[in-house]
């Protein structure tokens, strides 16, 4: 399976890498301390995002405000979820070759504000709908067999925010240009569990980042994520990295949520990803994965799906190449489950080609 044949490449790559920036001092979250999340379905308008896809830890009435800017920038206001930390993870929804990223974010007052823009292949701002989700967390402890972390890493500074449910310290060591190894200790296993996202984090110009590898092992978790320009040349660029097992994305413990890892694109399917760790639904669903045409897969979470929810994608060892949402997903409340139709995923030139990604789904219930 892919993730094997990648597991002794992430250690080399550490080991050959250079200095380690670690974060001291993290500590340990029962439930995340704000989070929230929306589909901005008008990104050139400013407004009240899709309400049925929006929800967070903020009071009741408020609700997260979306404003654009420069061609393809748009800046979504969560309300009362103010912080200094925390992590942002955007995935554009697009019936084309659009990725988005995150900017900036911090807080005004007592909220937070999220910067977003997005680009269609080559590196050309343009508005796009787009998924994005915020969430900070910082005091513990977590229930046995779940496990959290994740870093805000920024070159120059290095770890800007970071977080490890087991209370060790992520570090991060930077390789060649556009490569960089995390480390969780602490939140180990013996075999794949969990899922993982990465978001490009740049102000400047396009930004393009994904999971190159991961390993695993009893003591901690190791990624190696690779980012690219807005065409194929290795760039040194922020980024941010969640590993989820058990937990939602956004590090809460909703009723329904599930994530999956579709590390056979070549497959017609449908099939359930293997080993069972890295396709979890919250109430024992089995989610499947189908073909929709090449570069096109179609994804099923049964059992999870209430209003609002929303879905992030992250593609896997698919290089300067990109991954998105074709359309919103679909989520049926009577027999309850999501059908994600589709992730689209792209060669850097914005050609579809069928490639690895991971794929996650979280209610607010």
């Amino acid at each position: 399976m892919l993730i094997r044949k990648l597991t002794a490449g992430i250690g080399a790559a550490g080991l050959a890498a250079g200095l380690a920036v670690t974060a001291a001092g993290t500590a340990q979250a029962a439930v995340p301390d704000k989070w929230g999340f929306a589909f901005v379905d008008k990104p050139a308008v400013a407004g009240i995002p899709d309400l049925a896809h929006q929800a967070g830890s903020w009071p009741v009435p408020l609700h997260a405000h979306s404003t654009p800017g420069a061609p393809g920038q748009v800046t979504v206001r969560f309300p009362h979820l103010a912080s200094k930390a925390g992590v942002v993870h955007v995935t554009a929804v697009n019936s084309g070759p659009v990725w988005c990223q995150a900017q900036k974010w911090g807080p005004s007052g007592l909220d937070e504000l999220v910067t977003v823009r997005c680009f269609k292949a080559g590196g050309v701002p343009v508005f796009s709908q787009f998924t994005v989700a915020f969430t900070t967390s910082t005091k513990g402890p977590f229930p046995a067999g779940r496990a959290y972390g994740y870093v805000h890493f920024q070159p120059g500074p290095g770890i800007v925010a970071s977080f490890n449910s087991a209370g060790g310290a992520n570090t991060v060591t930077a390789g060649p240009t556009g490569v960089w190894t995390v480390k969780m200790p602490g939140l180990g296993s013996t075999v794949p569990l969990g899922g993982i996202q990465v978001t490009a984090v740049d102000p400047a110009g396009p930004a393009k980042c994904e999971v190159h590898a991961w390993g695993w092992s009893g003591s901690g978790q190791a990624f190696q994520v690779r980012c690219f320009n807005g065409g194929s040349t290795p760039l040194k660029t922020g980024w941010t990295l969640t590993y989820q097992r058990k937990r939602a994305i956004t590090g809460t413990q909703p009723k329904l949520f599930a994530y999956t890892f579709d590390n056979k694109p070549l497959m017609a399917g449908p099939y359930a990803p293997a080993p069972a760790g890295i396709n979890f639904s919250s109430q024992g669903g089995i989610n499947l994965v189908r073909s929709a045409g090449t570069g096109l897969r179609l994804v099923q979470f049964p059992r999870v799906g209430a209003l609002p929810d929303t879905v992030l994608v992250t593609p896997f060892h698919v290089g300067p190449g990109f991954c998105n949402l074709l359309t919103l997903w679909a989520t049926s409340a009577g027999a309850p489950g999501v059908t994600v139709r589709d992730v689209a995923c792209y060669t850097a030139a914005g050609v579809l080609k069928s490639q690895p990604s991971m794929i996650t789904y979280t209610s607010s219930h």
